[in-house]
């Protein structure tokens, strides 16, 4: 019971989180966490919270399996526009193709994609 107590933070999260299936049991001295993580992001928090708890992950006594549900929301990062930037150069410094940008901005951009302006929040898809 310890092992739970230790990780309350996490198991709250998870579920606060939406994951799936989410399964609980202590074996052994280890606490094992498993689910399905509706998003990237959902996934993400529970190993925020994983990391706080536990900085190195050197404790030992938990292991933390949560997959990314089928279908799920993929991650994206946010890149800022700056001078001199092209949907090609950006797409470059992330190694993906500016096709895969524009389409993931689309809303942002319209039907230019090489009129992107500087101060432009753009999505690069994972």
């Amino acid at each position: 019971m310890a092992l739970q107590d230790k990780y309350a933070e996490l198991v709250s999260t998870a579920q606060a989180q939406g994951i799936a299936n989410l399964q609980v049991r202590e074996n052994e001295g280890v606490l094992y966490i498993d689910g399905e993580a509706p998003s990237t992001t959902a996934k993400d928090k529970v190993w925020e919270v994983y990391q706080k708890i536990d900085p190195d992950f050197r404790a030992g006594d938990a292991v933390v399996n949560i997959s990314l549900a089928a279908g799920a929301e993929p991650a994206s990062t946010e890149y800022v526009v700056k001078t001199g930037d092209s949907l090609s150069k950006i797409g470059k410094a992330f190694g993906k193709d500016w096709k895969e940008i524009y389409e993931a901005n689309k809303d942002v951009i319209g039907s230019t994609p090489d009129l992107i302006q500087v101060g432009w929040t753009l999505k690069i898809p994972s």
